[in-house]
């Protein structure tokens, strides 16, 4: 269920245009519904809606013709009708019902608060996506995602260790506390790295040849080892 912007500007459609209804009139402003034209076009809406469903064509196509030919085509008009019943009814659902009006701000700030924390993990080029090929998009979005989800599970197995040991400690773990919790937090987590460089040492130069004839003597070595092993 969404959480609609601006949603103190929306009107509600009477399903009859002589309906009245005293105690919320005022919301009602955006005419009544034209049942004949949903019900004239019911099958090709339905038809739509499995082609779509079923992979056919996408919803972007679909919409993309609306939008060339709506002035033309009744179906479009009959999809707007149709819209404006299905928000009507959610919108008196929203005003009336407390827990459907928690629902969706619970999980509208869940989404929120996981879209920042990708946004904080994505630090390189300012979070900004330069490619403008497809498949490089979408990868750089799934390994934004990849790395924010692994610092999710870092997150939550270090707190649910710690709350395993203050549990085992004696202290209550108690439902309000539980719930003041998140796995995105991000101040213990440093994205830059932490490099440091001592300028007072001194660092023997590298003998290339070397290495390389004393890494072929430890291998000639280990498998003389391994063959006396075998013949044991």
């Amino acid at each position: 269920m969404p959480r609609i912007r601006n949603i103190k500007d929306l009107a509600l459609s009477k399903p009859d245009p002589q309906a009245s209804y005293p105690n919320i009139q005022a919301l009602y402003g955006d005419g009544s519904i034209d049942w004949n034209l949903i019900e004239t076009h019911l099958h090709d809406m339905l038809r739509v809606a499995v082609s779509i469903k079923t992979g056919k064509i996408s919803a972007s196509t679909i919409l993309r013709r609306f939008g060339n030919y709506s002035r033309k085509n009744k179906l479009y008009f009959a999809f707007k009708e149709l819209g404006r019943v299905i928000r009507t009814l959610f919108l008196l659902r929203y005003i009336d019902d407390v827990e459907v009006r928690k629902t969706i701000q619970a999980a509208t700030n869940k989404s929120e608060e996981f879209n920042n924390f990708t946004k904080w993990a994505f630090f390189g080029g300012q979070g900004i996506i330069a490619e403008n090929v497809l498949h490089e998009q979408q990868k750089i979005v799934g390994y934004n995602h990849l790395v924010a989800n692994l610092v999710i599970l870092h997150n939550v197995e270090q707190m649910s260790r710690v709350l395993a040991e203050l549990r085992d400690e004696g202290v209550e773990i108690s439902p309000e506390v539980l719930a003041g919790l998140s796995p995105y937090r991000t101040a213990h987590i440093n994205r830059f790295g932490d490099y440091t460089v001592d300028t007072s040492r001194e660092v023997t130069p590298i003998d290339f040849a070397r290495r390389i004839l004393r890494a072929a003597e430890e291998a000639v070595a280990a498998k003389r080892d391994n063959e006396a092993a075998e013949e044991r």
